[in-house]
């Protein structure tokens, strides 16, 4: 199925109830889009068309598969009366060929069951060694923290009971409700986690983050034209020890490294892990009623909107975006075309305050960045920053 094809039932009452238990999150804590599958949204057997379904599922993934991707899959709430026929299952594994497994990093099930290990032993002799060792098993919700950017899940009503449940029969674990210990204050290196003033403040005013401006003068000289960069994920221990040493103030340096994709994904994760978001909490609404605005008139709203930042937020977007049109200019070689830029980005510049980006918000968000990269000549020839601002930050004019 063609990415860019609607299917037919999209705009149906079905489609509404397949965006309920089938739903793309953002990302994890290492780049890679997270969806997610509630087992508990499933309506009767005999009221979902299980063939729309499926097709539903692939066009969703369609979008993502180029792309490492996580599955998390929340087993709750599979009953009798909506459990789909083992026929239906293996139908639909062998409907995902190869392009959908690639990069297909884990599949978490969640709170799973004794059905769930009959299903896999049945279906065990036509699942390939490899894919089955993407398969975790998550007895309680806590345990997806250490993966996962849990406080932004929107994880339905009736599983969370259901965690609450499990926790309280555990005699040796703690109920949900029971409060962790306040966090420890950030290191004066810390970069990651924290906000852009404070980055600044602790780092002799200056104004591009240390992170950011490594990443993307290291990009800029090998990546520019590395087909599909910014959509491979790197190894995740890789990814932590750099995150502690840029924390801890240590020297950090990518021709080590020998790949592009380890500072891409840095850079991703950098971005994600702001305290507040590059583009704020503030114009998140703002972002969203884009798709109101008549087409012809999106750039100058996009304009209006980038220039109502705060005016340090303003200049770093504009050394992000700058440098996201210039790999865009090299779209023929890296298949990174503004509209791609904007599905990987588009999500780590802005989210809500609180809950998580569901299906339904990324198309504008993703609009939104599209615009940023494609008419970035346009949008970013403010002349309102001023010198003395410059000056304060050593950010010479002619950098911007």
């Amino acid at each position: 199925m063609s990415v860019n094809k609607i299917p037919s039932y999209h705009t149906s009452h079905q489609d509404t109830q397949m965006k309920q238990i089938y739903q793309v999150y953002g990302d994890d804590n290492y780049g890679r889009k997270l969806i997610i599958f509630s087992s508990c949204c499933l309506p009767p057997s005999h009221q979902l068309n299980h063939h729309r379904l499926l097709e539903y599922l692939k066009y969703t993934l369609d979008q993502y598969v180029e792309m490492d991707y996580i599955l998390v899959y929340f087993h709750y709430g599979l009953r009798s009366s909506n459990k789909p026929s083992l026929r239906w299952l293996r139908e639909a594994y062998s409907e995902f060929d190869r392009k959908y497994k690639k990069n297909l990093k884990t599949l978490y099930v969640v709170h799973p069951t004794n059905f769930i290990r009959i299903v896999w032993n049945i279906f065990k002799p036509l699942i390939s060694r490899k894919f089955g060792k993407k398969l975790t098993y998550v007895n309680y919700l806590a345990e997806l923290r250490d993966h996962l950017n849990y406080e932004q899940l929107i994880i339905p009503p009736d599983v969370l009971r259901h965690d609450e449940k499990l926790c309280a029969i555990q005699k040796d674990r703690p109920p949900p409700s029971v409060k962790k210990p306040p966090p420890r204050p950030p290191l004066p290196t810390q970069q990651f986690g924290v906000s852009l003033q404070y980055i600044r403040e602790k780092n002799r005013e200056a104004i591009i983050p240390l992170v950011m401006s490594q990443t993307i003068t290291y990009l800029k000289e090998k990546g520019l034209r590395t087909e599909g960069i910014f959509r491979r994920s790197a190894h995740v221990q890789l990814i932590k020890d750099i995150q502690k040493l840029y924390n801890l103030g240590k020297p950090v340096n990518f021709e080590q490294y020998g790949d592009v994709h380890v500072p891409a994904v840095i850079l991703k994760t950098f971005l994600r892990e702001l305290s507040e978001p590059l583009l704020t909490f503030r114009v998140y609404n703002q972002v969203q009623e884009i798709l109101n605005v008549e087409s012809s008139l999106r750039v100058t709203r996009c304009k209006q909107i980038v220039e109502s930042l705060p005016e340090h937020h303003f200049i770093v977007l504009k050394y992000l975006i700058c440098f996201l049109h210039m790999v865009s200019q090299e779209s023929i070689v890296n298949k990174m075309s503004p509209s791609n830029l904007a599905c990987v980005f588009g999500v780590n510049l802005v989210w809500p305050r609180q809950g998580s980006i569901s299906l339904s918000a990324l198309m504008p968000i993703n609009i939104f960045t599209e615009i940023l990269i494609e008419h970035f000549h346009t949008l970013f020839s403010r002349a309102l920053i001023s010198s003395r601002y410059l000056i304060a930050v050593r950010v010479p004019l002619s950098n911007l």
